[in-house]
């Protein structure tokens, strides 16, 4: 494990103590006081595995994908009945619908699923009230006005398509096809979303600022109004074999494409995000707290993180037994829980202290005011009215940190994850 987290979190916890997943199973998610509660849905079929990936998933058939999703709206109703037995045998709760700021649907590739998806949103309607849109990711494949018109009709606000490169060099690294970007417009103009992002990975080997900046272009005459651009991160248990860039081109690249973004007035919604306005969003990580359905997927609540099995037929197996398919749970502590809020709700490249007191019954100051005024004067972060905003440099280091955080954290326990359905426990 990195040096460099483990320092943090024992810095930032007061406490050697490691973050320590188990076994722990509920049966009930205490999600009903939440506020700025959001919704995930974990689709993992794909009609070929990118070796790339790290994301859950596993070649779609439609026999899989089916069954899967039956068990899937199993879930959602067991969940929000808060009773397994009852949610069994049919039975619905009661109650008012609780509201939810979002739903997000990823994978794999969940527009695959797009005959089914009215079914799962229904189901997740019937005990919640979404908000702020209902978004799905897409393969430039899915882009046809078939699928897209199936989207719409289900209730879908928002999408994403993972089109990584606009240059087909960058593409056959990535093992992909070339991007039809004449087509994805033709077709984006006949059937409209609130959100249109595009996702695009950065620091692939020799990748530059003018073939970046063309992607951006294209992208936004495509029909997007919101990009992503994520860094390429080299998970331990991928087999892609892409060298990774150099700290410092990436660095410059980074801060390059975020200069150029905003003198085109985009809005920088997040580390890695662009707009064209401030009510154009599309990411289900900026959330206080959230529920996680389907294989892989992780649950935030006040005191705890839970993350479900990766295996489909332990999945299913785990529902038909009338259980959650919980694998691991931490018991945060308070500093624990603050260490999470703060590292996640940076990523939007903003803190709000007002907020952080509101959660936590606690300033904000109180509990890292020291942290906060060292920001400041490294130049990481500028403070107004008790808002602390994210400077170039800040943006720089946090994505230089979460690289680490990634590859100590998530990489160690996506592997575990993938190797054993339900571990006996996970110590990071």
């Amino acid at each position: 494990m990195s040096l460099i987290t483990t320092l943090t979190r024992d810095y930032l916890t007061r406490s050697f103590k490691p973050f320590i997943f188990t076994d722990d199973y509920d049966s009930v998610l205490d999600y009903e006081n939440l506020q700025n509660l959001g919704l995930y849905v974990h689709i993992p079929f794909c009609k070929s595995i990118c070796s790339f990936c790290p994301y859950c998933k596993e070649l779609y058939t439609p026999e899989k994908c089916n069954a899967y999703i039956d068990y899937l709206i199993k879930e959602i109703h067991m969940v929000a009945d808060g009773d397994g037995q009852r949610a069994e045998s049919g039975q619905k709760g009661v109650g008012t619908r609780k509201e939810v700021t979002s739903l997000y649907f990823g994978g794999g590739t969940p527009a695959l699923a797009h005959e089914r998806l009215s079914e799962i949103i229904d189901a997740v309607n019937e005990h919640f009230i979404v908000t702020e849109g209902i978004g799905v990711e897409l393969h430039p494949d899915n882009v046809t006005p078939e699928i897209l018109a199936s989207l719409k009709s289900a209730g879908v606000t928002k999408i994403s398509i993972g089109i990584q490169s606009f240059q087909e060099k960058y593409q056959s690294v990535l093992g992909r096809k070339a991007v039809d970007a004449v087509s994805l417009k033709e077709v984006l103009a006949k059937v409209r979303f609130e959100t249109v992002s595009f996702d695009f990975i950065f620091a692939l080997p020799g990748q530059t600022y003018d073939e970046l900046k063309s992607d951006i272009d294209m992208a936004f005459e495509c029909g997007a109004n919101h990009i992503a651009i994520y860094p390429f991160i080299d998970f331990s248990f991928t087999t892609s074999g892409i060298p990774v860039m150099k700290k410092n081109e990436k660095r410059r690249l980074l801060d390059d494409i975020t200069n150029y973004c905003l003198s085109r007035g985009f809005v920088r919604s997040s580390i890695w995000t662009f707009s064209k306005g401030e009510d154009i969003r599309y990411s289900s990580m900026t959330r206080d707290n959230f529920l996680g359905f389907g294989c892989s997927a992780t649950t935030l609540l006040k005191d705890s993180f839970k993350i479900n099995t990766f295996s489909v037929q332990e999945y299913i197996k785990r529902i038909e037994d009338g259980k959650l398919p919980t694998a691991l749970t931490i018991r945060f502590t308070l500093r624990q829980r603050m260490m999470y809020y703060l590292f996640w709700t940076a990523y939007s490249t903003q803190v709000d202290s007002a907020q952080f007191e509101q959660f936590f019954g606690v300033p904000l100051k109180k509990k890292y005011g020291f942290e906060a005024r060292l920001a400041k004067l490294f130049g990481f972060v500028t403070e107004t009215d008790g808002i602390y905003r994210m400077t170039l440099k800040g943006a720089f280091f946090y994505h230089y940190y979460e690289n680490y955080y990634t590859l100590s954290y998530i990489d160690k326990m996506w592997n575990c994850m993938r190797k054993t359905a339900f571990p006996e426990g996970l110590r990071l």
